[in-house]
């Protein structure tokens, strides 16, 4: 019993947990309409797209979360003036950004004295040095997170299964998708401390596709993908403590391997009974 309670003995490794734990509902909660929508390409840019600001909040001295919220407007605006202003397709203003966004964040930190500390803590965040004040903005912003995809949620399916059914119906799906993105740059900005601008995507997309493959439902995809991101947390910072690894990658780490083995097992099974793989339904 003392190897899966000793890891959160000590007060930093419990807020540790909790500030896992807070990441993870925010991140797999918003991860469901990423997964659902088929844009994680878009999420994995948008998460190295806020490098920037937060690089910037860092080494100028001003709010990484103001930093990274200004980085997310301008990777929204620049995708979009790409796609519009040329006759390129979306995926390619996203990769462009993906890695403009990217190199100017390292150029930035670069400048910093405590170049190799800087990057580190941004990329992969210190989710053993999260403290009080950190927990309270993310406990916040993941209630923002929450409370929008509660709102919005009729919408957001609409969108996820037949964007032209949700314009018939008047659900508005361009601004639907704006509140997406705000719901996705809110769900960055407020994890990125704890896991890190590289690492958050692991939870953002890992549970949900793991959810994915063995949900039925919409509402069953939300309930897995949260309990799977919280099994993610507190195995990866257990596995942490006595492997003596990074807190937040083993916690990345996890989600990803918990995945390909659902995914596994799920084939198998469905091999052995000669079933057609199933699809999330609302």
């Amino acid at each position: 019993m003392d190897w899966w309670t000793e890891p959160f003995m000590l007060g930093f490794q419990q807020r540790a947990l909790i500030g896992g734990l807070i990441a993870a509902a925010t991140c797999s909660i918003v991860g469901v309409w990423l997964v659902l929508r088929g844009m994680s390409f878009f999420g994995d840019a948008f998460v190295h797209g806020v490098l920037p600001g937060i690089a910037a909040g860092v080494i100028f001295g001003f709010s990484p979360y103001l930093g990274a919220a200004v980085a997310a407007l301008v990777m929204v605006g620049g995708i979009e003036l790409i796609h519009r202003q040329t006759s390129l397709k979306e995926d390619t203003a996203i990769g462009l950004l993906f890695v403009g966004m990217m190199a100017l964040g390292v150029a930035l930190i670069s400048k910093s004295h405590t170049y190799t500390g800087s990057l580190t803590s941004i990329l992969f965040g210190d989710i053993f040095g999260v403290d009080q004040p950190t927990l309270t903005s993310m406990a916040i912003l993941g209630s923002i997170v929450v409370a929008g995809s509660l709102i919005l949620y009729r919408p957001l399916l609409a969108l996820s299964f037949s964007p032209a059914k949700a314009d018939t119906l008047g659900m508005s799906p361009r601004f639907t998708h704006a509140a997406l993105l705000v719901l996705i740059a809110t769900a960055v900005i407020g994890s990125f401390q704890a896991v890190g601008t590289l690492l958050v995507f692991g939870l953002l997309v890992g549970p949900p596709a793991t959810a994915a493959l063995l949900a039925r439902t919409v509402p069953q995809m939300f309930g897995l993908s949260v309990v799977l991101a919280a099994f993610a947390v507190w195995l990866g910072l257990t596995l942490s403590y006595h492997w003596g690894t990074a807190g937040s990658a083993t916690m990345a780490l996890v989600a990803i391997v918990v995945f390909f083995a659902v995914l596994a097992v799920t084939r198998l099974t469905q091999t052995l009974r000669g079933a057609t793989p199933r699809a999330v339904t609302a």
